[in-house]
């Protein structure tokens, strides 16, 4: 027992230092991810992009997770191979991606540059420029979700009967601490567009010294792994069945917040990607102002995120929270998309629901899963999350083009916005029953997360 208390995850400040490790590589993920959501007026008159070509752009993130199942197959490597194999391949990955995505961008690249006449040869319907940049998004997003997955079973490793739900709250927190400083950082850099390069480069670089931080933390796993070895004598043998999937699947429970996840995620971070320019349209903002105002929403959550998780470690009620919080998200996108309600007083209800119900969701997954089947779940559930990652985006252009014929420079956002409210509503639907089957089947999701 002596040797077991010597364990680097039995000291809170490791676990925490940790936590700020990995929390870091987050951070840069969320930051690519976001920082091109105040860049659509200027990648539309740098490069002609138009509503659908941006879709498709922010869509592509998800292909490789929704059509090659990626997340899920990610998920599988992490429970067969662990976390150290898995999660440098996959943050390597998500870095080739940030990186081709800046090259395509590049002013070399558009004058003519490595590839430029190469990728000017096939599909003439869509730019270079954009293929290429397809191209990285598609490395990133193959990349970033399951590098998510990994962070978030190295926070079960570490806090799992430690706060963990606090853990997963400061973790979301870290992914919003990224999202703000891209909304505020790249319309700056950017300045309309005539520093864009600059502004995706930027995030490329971060991207990189997240793949240095991941380094980093690998020799601290390896330490826990040789110590844990030394104070158990087991010899994990993790050995994939598809029985792991359909078991998971046949769940309800599990199901229903994997249904939950794909509707509340699809109808949040797609309009995010669209906020700042429907901020500009409806409230004649800049750019910069739009993105200062969007910037709000993760600065919220990473305030109120970690408190949520705080109060469900030790007050449980997870379902109830993911109620509110579908509740909350259904009546903000109504605001938006009906009423002139000054855009700040929405936007600060879609950051309450915005903290909680990932507060909330991420770490009650803990309780329906075996935990060396953890990587495999939040695997399937993330793929599923990215097939809505997917069509929501290109939905979301669709409806803005077809609505706005011409293209016109101020766009009419109110049946876009209406998607996402009705996607809501849905969403609430889940996290009901949800409910329903935790009280019929006991799976203690209203329960405190921490042991007692």
């Amino acid at each position: 027992m002596e040797q077991i208390k010597k364990a680097l995850n039995e000291s809170p400040a490791m676990r925490w230092g940790i936590l700020l490790l990995v929390g870091f590589v987050l951070s840069v993920n969320y930051y690519f991810y976001d920082a091109f959501s105040t860049l659509k007026d200027d990648m539309r008159t740098v490069f002609g992009f138009t509503g659908t070509d941006y879709g498709l752009f922010s869509a592509f993130y998800s292909v490789p997770n929704t059509f090659l199942m990626m997340a899920v197959i990610g998920g599988i490597i992490l429970d067969k191979i662990g976390i150290r194999r898995t999660g440098f391949l996959f943050v390597f990955f998500m870095t080739i991606g940030a990186l081709l995505t800046g090259y395509g961008a590049s002013d070399y690249f558009n004058n003519g540059g490595f590839g430029y006449e190469f990728m000017g040869s096939f599909l003439p319907r869509f730019s270079p420029e954009l293929k290429v940049m397809l191209l990285g998004r598609f490395f990133f997003g193959l990349g970033a979700e399951t590098t998510i997955v990994v962070v978030s079973k190295i926070l079960v490793k570490w806090f799992k009967g430690k706060d963990l739900a606090l853990a997963f709250g400061l973790k979301v927190g870290f992914g919003r601490l990224g999202s703000f400083a891209a909304l505020r950082l790249s319309p700056l850099i950017s300045n309309e567009g005539t520093n864009l390069s600059s502004a995706i480069w930027l995030g490329a670089i971060l991207v990189s010294i997240g793949l240095l931080a991941f380094l980093v933390y690998m020799l601290f796993d390896a330490k826990l792994d040789s110590q844990i070895q030394e104070n158990t004598s087991e010899k994990s043998e993790n050995k994939f069945s598809f029985k792991d999937i359909t078991g998971l699947i046949s769940n309800r429970a599990y199901l229903y917040i994997a249904l939950l996840c794909v509707t509340f995620y699809s109808a949040v971070f797609p309009f995010i990607q669209y906020a700042p320019d429907f901020f500009s349209d409806k409230f004649g903002l800049t750019s910069v102002e739009s993105g200062n105002l969007t910037s709000y929403l993760p600065v919220g959550t990473l305030i109120f995120t970690p408190v949520f998780g705080a109060l469900i470690d030790r007050k449980g009620k997870s379902a109830s929270a993911m109620i509110f919080g579908a509740i909350t998200l259904l009546v903000t996108h109504l605001l938006f998309a009906l009423t002139n309600t000054p855009p700040i007083i929405p936007l600060i209800l879609l950051g309450i629901s915005f903290a909680l119900v990932p507060a909330a969701m991420w770490p009650t997954m803990v309780k329906l899963v075996d935990e060396n089947k953890i990587g495999t779940a939040y695997g399937l559930m993330y793929s599923i999350q990215n097939l809505g990652l997917f069509i929501f985006p290109l939905l979301a252009g669709t409806i803005l083009d077809a609505t706005n014929p011409g293209n016109p420079a101020v766009s009419d956002y109110t049946a876009t916005i209406l998607m996402f409210a009705a996607v809501s509503l849905i969403g609430l639907i889940f996290a009901l029953l949800l409910k329903y089957e935790d009280k019929k089947k006991h799976f203690g999701v209203e329960l405190p997360l921490n042991k007692k």
